[in-house]
């Protein structure tokens, strides 16, 4: 476990663009490793929890930046 922590920007993207990059970025990480997705998208408080528990993987947590959310997502193994 590398424990690196990538960044996905995905202000600006509407449902459910947000988890499917997500997703893309994930493949390429190592388990363990630590993915925080910036998304202002409304629905992406319900998606990405959502889209971790159907992937196998740890939703860490959301919490707010200035005019987006943050949310940090560990990879399953």
């Amino acid at each position: 476990m590398s424990n690196e922590t990538t960044i996905l920007d995905a202000i600006g993207l509407l449902c459910p663009l947000p988890v499917l990059k997500a997703r893309k970025r994930l493949k390429s990480l190592a388990p363990g490793d630590v993915l925080t997705v910036l998304a202002d998208d409304p629905a992406a408080i319900v998606d990405v929890p959502h889209f971790c528990a159907e992937a196998g993987h740890d939703f860490l947590g959301q919490s707010d930046g200035s005019d987006h959310q943050i949310y940090r997502i560990r990879k399953g193994g």
